[in-house]
């Protein structure tokens, strides 16, 4: 598994297997939001199982991701690092989808959106949060989520 510490509360990256769930745990993560359409979460086995929410959106500039399921993603969040549990974000290439929702955990948590895209840049080389459909819904995001 592919994935990104980017604070101590946040990590991206890419779709996890069930083989990885033992990793999940032992970073401390309580929640993992998987941003794909085509794949929906392996079912966890463990108990307690990881806590998982599918949000189904497609890496397309014509297909923008819906604000409401930003915002769903960041509540269960920052109830997952209220309760002391770290999130993992995901879509398939940890580059688009994953990363906008992480950017929405960290507007959630105080972070301005700039500040939120650059950081998850820098500690994730791959992520792409200034793709233009992408940056736009993060941008979006945080001025309906201060409002």
């Amino acid at each position: 598994m592919d994935y990104s510490n980017i604070t101590e509360e946040l990590l991206v990256g890419t779709t996890p297997t069930v083989t990885d769930y033992d990793l999940l745990r032992s970073l401390g993560v309580g929640l993992v939001i998987n941003m794909r359409f085509e794949r929906r979460p392996y079912p966890d086995l463990h108990e307690p199982p990881l806590k998982f929410l599918w949000l189904p959106t497609v890496d397309w500039p014509l297909l923008p991701i819906p604000i409401g399921m930003l915002r769903r993603g960041a509540q269960l969040a920052l109830e997952t690092i209220q309760a002391g549990k770290r999130v993992f974000t995901h879509c398939a290439g940890g580059r688009h989808r994953g990363v906008a929702m992480g950017a929405a955990v960290l507007v959630a948590r105080g972070y301005a959106a700039e500040e939120a895209m650059r950081l998850i840049a820098s500690r994730r080389k791959v992520a792409d949060p200034q793709a233009f459909y992408i940056r736009s819904r993060i941008l979006r995001f945080a001025q309906q989520w201060q409002a």
